[in-house]
């Protein structure tokens, strides 16, 4: 017997095997079973989501012997010679290989003659938008007073192609994508009639490389079934056809969220050694951390993210802040538009990597405008004490209990340490802790003021740990200190000490 496609073998032969056009299928219906069949009509629509389908479908209901239907019987003589492609009344022309104006006079000299032995001689023209102008010229008359036997279906992908006057006259109907969850289903169908084991992340994964086309999808399914047998799982997907795996990449992000450049690079380079390429890995990171920015949104439905929010780890996922994702996918992103005029791929992506790998120490333009409201309100509130003539800063605690203060700082960072890498690699900037009347002061120099600024925000966390090792209640205080021999000298106003101690600069003024 001969082998025959599952795109051909599931092509739909009724309106209601067409997958995912409810309001198209019900207009059909309805003009057919109300016998107000126009003219023209024109299909539009990406491709593999059952435009020619339609057509046919149409055809048929409209020449079955058992009269017009919506349900075509698919057995009767005008059925059959339609499904099989040798009906003289249904004529398939492709728009492509016949633009001349020429193509174009013949159906019009044919359609004077009436139908050989259907009720309606159809033509059915796919891309449409490949004819000439010339050619469209030609067919306008036609179209626009054809004879009664007659019926154009117009079929095109490219609909903004195809002239205005053709439009006006004609019927439209926008073919939509088709959506993850139907090519899926339909997927695991075929599966089953073949007695195909699939796993769900391959049926997940098919459908969504499919982007929308049922078409698509089933060829896919043909050549993955080609090496996997009756037996289809991703990791054999991934392994022949080059794809990098959720979780392989995953591994790869733990890796990033530690900073660890060396163990990255070595990564990388075992997962290219596999015969996957640089673009297809830029691919597979973006689509990462696409995900995890959804996930971070609280987006877990499976048809959106395009495989099951299980994959991702969750400490993974609460490692990074959504404008630190942000950031990665603009790098991601901004790397794969210039692929094509790199020099040296893999070198460029190493380069990427070698950035995204300092992605939790990014500080936001939006972070950095906050930080500088903090800091400036911090210096017009800051407590004033008043000696002689003199105004000095506030008293500073005594460090009569220094050591247990750098002792509680030391028990803060290893008890977080495994948590929060970011809180712990800014915790030790600190350059030194005092504890005094259950205040614990935390001093970092003004060239940590970033780290200074994080550790505050966190403060919370801060305290509550330190309760915890102290045995009491204790309020945490962060200062910024002045590194000797830096030569700061007296400011005129806050906007200058505040460029001093969150820029580490000096304000040069003009004479």
């Amino acid at each position: 017997m001969t082998y025959e496609v599952t795109a051909i073998k599931k092509r739909p032969r009724t309106f209601d095997e067409l997958v995912g056009q409810e309001f198209i299928v019900s207009a059909l219906k309805n003009s057919v079973v109300q016998k107000r069949v126009a003219h023209a009509y024109l299909f539009s629509g990406p491709r593999g989501v059952g435009k020619t389908s339609a057509a046919r479908i149409m055809a048929k209901s409209l020449n079955c012997e058992q009269g017009l239907t919506a349900n075509p019987c698919g057995a009767c003589d005008s059925c059959t010679s339609i499904n099989e492609g040798r009906s003289f009344d249904v004529i398939e022309i492709d728009g492509a290989s016949h633009t001349s104006v020429n193509d174009v006079r013949e159906i019009r000299d044919e359609v004077l003659f009436a139908p050989s032995s259907f009720r309606y001689k159809v033509y059915i023209i796919d891309e449409v938008h490949m004819l000439s102008n010339s050619a469209f010229n030609a067919l306008l008359k036609t179209i626009e007073e054809p004879p009664p036997h007659v019926v154009f279906i117009f079929a095109t992908t490219e609909v903004h192609k195809v002239p205005a006057t053709i439009r006006s006259r004609c019927q439209q109907f926008n073919f939509r994508l088709i959506s993850l969850t139907d090519i899926k289903n339909k997927i695991q169908e075929v599966s089953k009639d073949l007695a195909i084991t699939i796993d769900n992340e391959s049926l997940i994964w098919i459908a969504k490389e499919a982007t929308g086309s049922l078409r698509d999808a089933y060829t896919l399914f043909d050549q993955i079934v080609s090496f996997s047998g009756n037996n289809i799982v991703m990791a054999k997907i991934q392994e022949k056809m080059g794809i990098v795996g959720t979780e392989e990449m995953g591994k790869l992000i733990q890796k990033l969220t530690q900073g660890d450049m060396r163990e990255v690079l070595h990564a990388t380079d075992d997962t290219l050694s596999k015969g996957i390429s640089e673009e297809q890995f830029v691919i597979g990171l973006a689509e990462y951390f696409r995900n995890l920015l959804f996930l971070k949104s609280g987006i877990t439905k499976e048809s959106l993210l395009g495989c099951s929010p299980d994959t991702f780890p969750k400490e993974t996922v609460d490692t990074f802040t959504i404008q630190q994702i942000e950031k990665a996918l603009d790098l991601i992103l901004h790397l794969y538009r210039n692929f094509r005029f790199s020099l040296n791929q893999k070198f460029e992506l190493e380069l990427l990597l070698s950035r995204l790998c300092s992605l939790q120490t990014l500080i936001t333009p939006s972070e950095l405008l906050e930080t500088v409201r903090k800091l400036k309100a911090d210096i017009g509130t800051a407590p004033q004490k008043k000696q002689g003539n003199r105004s000095t800063a506030s008293q500073e605690p005594q460090p009569a209990k220094a050591l247990s203060g750098e002792a509680i700082l030391q028990g803060i960072i290893e008890t977080i340490g495994k948590k929060k890498l970011t809180l712990a690699s800014s915790l030790k900037k600190c350059t030194e802790c005092r504890l005094h009347d259950n205040t614990l002061l935390l001093l970092f120099p003004d060239k940590d003021a970033f780290s200074a600024e994080f550790v505050m925000g966190e403060r919370s966390t801060v305290s509550e740990i330190a309760a915890k090792l102290a045995g009491s209640q204790l309020a945490v205080k962060i200062e910024l200190i002045k590194e000797a021999g830096t030569g700061q000298g007296p400011v005129s106003d806050d906007d200058e000490n505040l460029i001093k101690k969150v820029f580490k600069g000096t304000v040069v003024k003009g004479e």
